[in-house]
């Protein structure tokens, strides 16, 4: 358990959260009352020409639910919330910004790496390739409740299955072919894991599965302008700062088959004397995992017109 360093200024980190967080409904009440969210819905329309504003309000579900249209529609919900709040909010400079898989991408936009419609669209991008990845090299993911990193750690070198997020302490996840997952199940629960639970995705994402995808991955890519982030990122692969356009291209493509590194990314950010963490997004899976992390850590969050004026009261 890390606590936050105590300090007369308070450091604030942004985080985005990923896939899963998706929500029919997300972002209706903020394109409703706040003409800053109504255009970024209307940007990304008009910049994949597809109607992805009404998938995010409307659903059906199980199309949002779809990779190659759940990455974008939460990147989009989460930049939707944080234009809506910049009037309320707009002079809190956030010391670092980080993203859970995906949600990097987000962080990318905040720091001014990438305009906002090349961002959706590279991320639409990477959603398709990684749903193809998906059908080339078939494979899942599942979460392991309750068992040390090392133990996990064990299993998957048995198995053949690959770590693919360090959540938070007691919560990991796990990636590979179907056959490595169902053996990584059944030896974490003899092993005295507290719960397995196979996740519903497309693919075995931040595993070597997803090779087929970094080709295509690095071809987009090098079709975009990439800038140096105006505020440092915290990578999902290293759980230190990316300051270079170089180090971000970098960690794009490495991140697509390599383990997102959350719980030190969060233990970072405390240690460089973070004490406050916004969750800006659909969901509240980060700020969940956060709390778990460090208990002494202040947690927000703005995913809604509500919670943005409950934030905007709290700093």
């Amino acid at each position: 358990m890390v606590e936050p360093v105590t300090d007369s200024v308070t450091k604030v980190a942004y985080v985005f959260p990923g896939q899963g967080s998706q929500a029919v409904g997300m972002g209706y009440d903020l394109f409703q009352n706040s003409r800053e969210a109504k255009e970024v819905f209307e940007e990304a329309d008009e910049a994949l020409g597809i109607p992805i504003s009404r998938l995010c309000f409307e659903g059906p579900e199980d199309e949002l639910r779809k990779t190659i249209n759940s990455q974008p529609a939460i990147l989009i919900a989460s930049i939707a919330c944080l234009r809506a709040a910049t009037g309320i909010n707009g002079t809190l400079r956030p010391a670092f910004v980080a993203g859970h898989s995906l949600g990097e991408y987000t962080a990318l936009v905040v720091a001014n790496v990438l305009d906002f419609t090349d961002a959706v669209r590279l991320v639409r991008e990477r959603g398709r390739l990684m749903y193809e990845a998906g059908i080339a090299r078939p494979g899942s993911m599942a979460a392991i409740i309750g068992l040390d990193d090392e133990t996990v750690d064990e299993v998957c070198r048995e198995t053949g299955a690959q770590i693919a997020n360090f959540n938070c302490s007691g919560q990991v996840v796990v990636s590979g072919t179907k056959e490595a997952l169902a053996l990584t199940m059944d030896l974490a629960q003899s092993r005295g894991a507290v719960g397995v639970v196979p996740l519903e995705v497309s693919g075995a994402f931040h595993s070597e599965l997803m090779q087929p995808a970094v080709e295509g991955m690095n071809q987009a890519i090098s079709q975009l302008d990439f800038r140096s982030p105006q505020i440092p990122i915290v990578a999902n692969c290293t759980a230190r700062p990316i300051t270079t356009s170089d180090e971000v291209k970098e960690e794009l493509v490495r991140q697509l088959c390599n383990c997102v590194q959350w719980q030190p990314s969060v233990e970072y950010m405390i240690e460089a004397g973070v004490s406050t963490f916004i969750e800006i997004g659909p969901g509240i899976v980060l700020s969940k995992l956060i709390k778990r992390i460090s208990r002494g850590a202040k947690i927000l969050n703005m995913g809604d017109q509500e919670s943005i004026q409950a934030t905007s009261q709290s700093l």
